[in-house]
């Protein structure tokens, strides 16, 4: 029975994060409620340094910004699957060590 009110609790905690965020009105006062630090920086260099040119450029840019969440978000699952992979793999060679 305890770890049914844990679960509920965590699933109810989880449920809280992503709806108040969203429910908040803080979104509608920004331009782009989902921009990037990157687009922020580059916003404030460019107010105190408007002569600033950068001295490299992106070899290719996604076609939109849907495109790039989405390269993201491809890119940090594989990184958490390739470092879930290894944690498991060690506790399953330690667990196999322990059995011998």
């Amino acid at each position: 029975m305890n770890l049914l009110r844990n679960n509920t609790f965590l699933i109810a905690l989880v449920a809280l994060i992503v709806v108040v965020p969203l429910a908040l009105p803080i979104a509608e006062s920004m331009d782009e409620p989902f921009g990037g630090s990157d687009d922020k920086a580059e916003g404030v260099i460019a107010e105190v340094a408007p002569d600033y040119k950068p001295w490299f450029s992106s070899i290719w840019e996604p076609p939109s910004g849907e495109i790039e969440s989405l390269l993201f978000a491809l890119q940090a699952s594989l990184g958490t699957g390739i470092l879930a992979y290894y944690i498991g793999l060690r506790r399953g060679m330690a667990r196999g060590a322990k059995k011998d």
